[in-house]
């Protein structure tokens, strides 16, 4: 997504992401209000990344990363250098200074490839997760997970010894689940491959549970499983 109320600046970072191979264009905003109306419904957006220009009418870029609480990596656009440091406070991920060439546009987004990449790494070196469930903290492993669900703030982990409701989104569950286990077949659902019982009419079965393939996610899924 970009974000920025100048339009030579919007014009010129969708020409540098359409440069770029392993970055897609989703959004093209030129104020704060709506970018803000669609990230915080994380479940029905596609982003992964924010370009956004600190300087907005309305609601600055720095106000609008605070209310995110780092749910989207950014980096910010700006002319002046003097943002930096509060920027940075706020764990964004790099602060392109206008006028910037491709070259320092690449850089900032390679370091954002890097990043999900490190996190997707993490994820497959583990076998297990812990949530919160009332005082304690239950390990759940990922053998036992079936799927997750998405209700409002929350998500729910379906597993085989029962449901756990947490406070997250699932943007951020996804990045923490192994990509060689499950997938995201719907804005509210991510599956565990290994506990599909059948897929018929682009629904998937999972234990007691008939699950949808939303339209977006159904290319990549059926990419991941051994069909005959």
């Amino acid at each position: 997504m970009i974000v920025d109320d100048d339009e030579m600046s919007r014009l010129l970072v969708s020409k540098f992401v359409e440069q770029t191979d392993f970055l897609n264009l989703t959004h093209v905003l030129d104020n704060t209000i709506e970018a803000s109306n669609i990230l915080i419904d994380e479940k029905n957006n596609d982003v992964d990344l924010v370009f956004l220009d600190v300087e907005m009418p309305e609601m600055t870029g720095l106000d609008l990363a605070k209310s995110l609480k780092n749910t989207y990596p950014i980096i910010f656009i700006t002319s002046k250098k003097e943002y930096a440091i509060e920027a940075f406070e706020d764990n964004v991920l790099d602060y392109l200074v206008k006028p910037f060439e491709y070259t320092r546009f690449l850089k900032s987004a390679v370091k954002a490839k890097e990043q999900r990449e490190k996190e997707l790494k993490y994820a497959e070196k583990e076998d297990h997760l812990f949530v919160k469930s009332g005082s304690k903290f239950v390990r759940i492993p990922y053998d036992e997970l079936y799927f997750v669900e998405a209700l409002a703030d929350y998500v729910i982990f379906n597993t085989v010894k029962g449901k756990y409701i947490v406070h997250h989104t699932m943007k951020g569950i996804e990045k923490r689940l192994p990509v060689s286990i499950f997938s995201r077949v719907h804005r509210s659902y991510i599956v565990n491959r290994n506990r599909i019982n059948h897929i018929e009419d682009f629904n998937i079965a999972i234990s007691d549970k008939v699950i949808p393939i939303g339209a977006s996610y159904k290319e990549a899924f059926l990419e991941k499983v051994n069909m005959l």
